[in-house]
């Protein structure tokens, strides 16, 4: 009997070791959860509207307020979708229409005329979890460009396409349509009038000379750059051109890796300025590589590319992002319409330089 005693009290023993304390099970999930919390990444836009010769002194309060409110609005409808849980991609095309549909910028609605009286629009869009991408350039009746460069991202296997083309295109997936007439405004054909006169090209916002105004200040290409819920970052830009510009020219803005760029590794990045140097300094993609390659923080690698393009004789700037959700801008000009919104709760408006 004893022989079959102790094994029974050692079995018992050890049954009863392995059972688990509900109070240390209960307080071993804790940190799990507080993990979980802490771990979630933070979402942000940021968003400019164009750089050039944005003084105080030229702006009177009711334009501080109008461009305001209205980067404000498109800050807020970028934003909405990153809380929403939304995608960093539907976040930045979305923003840039709100630009797109209001005369105060060079996109869409407000787009510049080139030399021949018309108006050219580009737009491009980057996926930094794919590096997927789209572009339109030279378009003429596309109320939303950024739309159309969605569609040429989602739709094929290319990542630009110009002109009729592009247009046509666009009419399959049933993007909006509009006459050219859309696009007019008074005061974008007086400045191409101005520019004619003087037969110079003439930046977003940059004033004729310095003793007289025509309200250029007013306009701009638009941009943004967001990173969502998941971590994936994304980018969009959206121009009419230069004013006086020759039919055909395109600019910076559509070309991925020099009006904008988007790569989960390391940001994403909107431009704005004079084009060509932005193309020859691939400016957006070298930011990128300035973090990736040389170690350098997100406002390094800006303030380098930009001195770049100053010492070959450009003006513009540039918003941007990284991985971490960091925001950062630079600019060589007297300003640049530029804002941002982040989830911890800070939410930036600025114009001029500071």
């Amino acid at each position: 009997m004893k022989y079959f005693f102790y094994p029974l009290i050692l079995f018992t023993t050890l049954l009863l070791s392995c059972k688990k304390d509900p109070t240390t099970e209960q307080s071993s999930e804790k940190p799990s959860s507080a993990m979980t919390t802490s771990s979630e990444k933070h979402y942000a836009i940021v968003i400019h509207g164009g750089a050039g010769t944005i003084k105080k002194a030229n702006m009177t309060p009711e334009q501080e307020i109008a461009y305001k409110e209205k980067l404000q609005e498109a800050l807020n409808v970028g934003y909405q979708i990153l809380e929403n849980g939304g995608s960093a991609l539907d976040a930045v095309q979305k923003t840039i229409n709100i630009m797109e549909d209001s005369p105060l910028f060079n996109a869409g609605k407000g787009a510049v005329y080139n030399s021949a009286g018309e108006h050219e629009l580009d737009a491009s869009i980057m996926d930094g979890n794919t590096l997927n991408s789209g572009a339109v350039a030279g378009v003429k009746h596309i109320k939303n460009p950024i739309n159309a460069a969605r569609i040429v991202m989602d739709s094929t296997h290319h990542v630009m396409m110009a002109g009729q083309g592009a247009e046509d295109f666009a009419k399959l997936y049933g993007i909006e349509m509009v006459d050219v007439s859309y696009f007019d405004t008074e005061k974008r054909y007086e400045q191409l009038l101005k520019a004619q006169e003087r037969e110079k090209i003439v930046l977003d916002h940059t004033s004729m000379n310095t003793d007289e105004l025509i309200d250029d200040h007013k306009y701009g290409t638009v941009g943004a750059v967001a990173i969502d819920k998941n971590g994936n970052i994304a980018a969009a830009t959206s121009t009419g051109g230069m004013t006086n510009k020759k039919y055909g020219r395109v600019g910076d803005s559509p070309i991925i890796g020099a009006g904008t760029y988007a790569n989960n590794k390391t940001c994403g990045v909107s431009a704005t300025g004079t084009g060509e140097f932005f193309i020859r300094t691939l400016a957006t993609h070298e930011t990128s590589n300035l973090m990736q390659y040389k170690n350098l923080s997100l406002q390094e690698s800006l303030d380098n590319v930009i001195k770049q393009i100053g010492d070959l004789g450009g003006d513009g700037g540039m918003v941007a992002l990284d991985k971490d959700a960091n925001i950062a801008w630079s600019f060589n000009t007297e300003g640049m319409y530029r804002g941002y919104k982040k989830s911890n709760g800070e939410n930036v408006i600025k114009f001029y330089e500071e």
